[in-house]
């Protein structure tokens, strides 16, 4: 069980698309007249007059199921599981309508619902993302539902952007981490791939608190694309190497400089012998000054003697 949700500003396009699937079937509907297409857009959008201030007021889940557990994914069933999920999503007391489709080997179904509930208020997004993956983690383990064994079961070549960008960065990252000893061969072999790596640095320092992977024109953090690849735990992967990688990219940045600067021996150094030498052969006032109190008791004796 997957769950993708995502927001919008007009019921009609989504409505539209949910329905004008092939073989799209409504299986349920609450708080909508559903005699036609227009007459559940229009309620939709009659209950958003309650809050005009709101810009994205139309909620759209995605809930995909394994196909493994399409025997027992009855309509009854799909019904069931929907609900119960929005309930743990706190997705209540407003309008929504559930539609199953037929064109994926995988049985899933579309959740179009209303953001501003019944009494004009907003249901809040906070953290949807995360509450998402958990409620669905819960109602697999409960209902006794296929758990994937991890990103290799999902059909890349079926998949749209970002979706697509971000699987290719995972299995590169996956095969190449391997056969790299340290961040800088990662790096290279990545960007073989056409994906290049950036770290993100606390404030003006050198201490690394995240990654991030590009491809092309997307952009996505470490954890984004697999909780393993955050930088800490890609980081631990390379030991002492990774640790030290802000300093081998300042060894590997300034290598050709050093090439450059002829060696010499202190002695031929004007550096040593001019600068240097100013900085450390003279006196400091403090050392100058218990010599300069010293003198002074030595006038006060020779005129005690006079």
């Amino acid at each position: 069980m997957i769950g993708k949700i995502k927001k919008g500003s007009g019921f009609k396009g989504c409505v539209n698309y949910v329905l004008g699937k092939e073989q799209a079937v409504l299986l349920h509907a609450d708080g909508v007249l559903t005699e036609s297409r227009g007459d559940i857009i229009r309620s939709f959008c009659m209950q958003t007059g309650m809050n005009p201030d709101l810009k994205k007021p139309v909620g759209h889940i995605a809930l995909s199921y394994s196909a493994v557990d399409a025997p027992k994914l009855t309509d009854e069933k799909m019904i069931q599981f929907a609900q119960e999920y929005m309930r743990e999503m706190k997705i209540t007391d407003t309008q929504y309508i559930i539609v199953r489709h037929q064109d994926r080997e995988h049985p899933h179904v579309h959740i179009v619902f209303n953001r501003i509930d019944n009494n004009g208020k907003t249901i809040s997004d906070k953290n949807d993302m995360y509450r998402n993956e958990q409620v669905c983690k819960k109602l697999k383990a409960k209902h006794g539902l296929y758990f994937a064994k991890g990103k290799e079961q999902v059909k890349q070549h079926r998949l749209k952007e970002p979706d697509k960008s971000k699987y290719e960065i995972y299995t590169a990252v996956k095969n190449e981490i391997g056969k790299s000893r340290n961040w800088q061969q990662l790096q290279h072999r990545l960007a073989e791939k056409g994906i290049t790596i950036k770290f993100k640095r606390k404030g003006q320092t050198d201490e690394i608190q995240g990654i991030s992977f590009s491809k092309g024109e997307y952009t996505f953090k470490g954890s984004e694309i697999d909780r393993s690849f955050s930088f800490s735990k890609l980081d631990r992967y390379f030991g002492d190497t990774g640790l030290n990688v802000a300093e081998s990219q300042r060894q590997t940045a300034f290598a050709p400089i050093r090439e450059q600067i002829p060696t010499r021996s202190n002695a031929e150094s004007p550096f040593i012998s001019g600068s240097l030498g100013l900085f450390f052969a003279s006196p400091s006032p403090v050392d100058e000054e218990p010599n300069l109190n010293l003198r002074k008791k030595k006038k006060k004796k020779k005129r005690l003697k006079l």
